[in-house]
């Protein structure tokens, strides 16, 4: 498998979402983003911190319930531009992408999410930039 030279094949990686999901089940590219103008996405997207997964799942558009799932790429990853080096220095959030598919591997059934404030607080950030025209990279 082709990956970024400083992943760490043996890491976890986690993928937030409010999709009901199984184990062996694959979360494909091809659906519409979460963010910006919810346009289809070329990639699907995964880190590898229980936090930016927390984000994700919260974050996520729909009713469903959030959700976190224990996930294994299939294909190439790459550094997330969206959080990476062309909005951030380095991958401080351990964001990657891929347009291959990610396999379920496991759910993860416990995990903390964040206060009414804090999600108030990124909700509003993030629609301050779509007002601003700044949409998520995705080329």
């Amino acid at each position: 498998m082709e990956t970024a030279p400083h992943i760490d094949l043996m890491q976890t990686f986690y993928h937030g979402s409010k999709a009901k999901l199984s184990v062996g089940d694959l979360i494909q590219p091809g659906f519409n983003s979460n963010y910006g103008k919810q346009k289809k996405g070329s990639y699907i997207y995964l880190t590898a911190t229980l936090e930016a997964a927390i984000w994700g799942a919260e974050l996520a558009l729909g009713d469903g319930l959030e959700r976190i799932y224990i996930v294994e790429p299939t294909g190439a990853i790459q550094d997330d531009p969206n959080l990476t080096d062309k909005k951030f220095p380095g991958n401080p959030t351990k964001s990657y992408r891929s347009k291959q598919a990610l396999r379920v591997i496991a759910i993860v059934e416990k995990w903390q999410g964040h206060s009414e404030e804090q999600l108030k607080t990124m909700k509003d950030h993030l629609a301050k930039l779509k007002e601003q025209g700044i949409e998520a990279i995705d080329d």
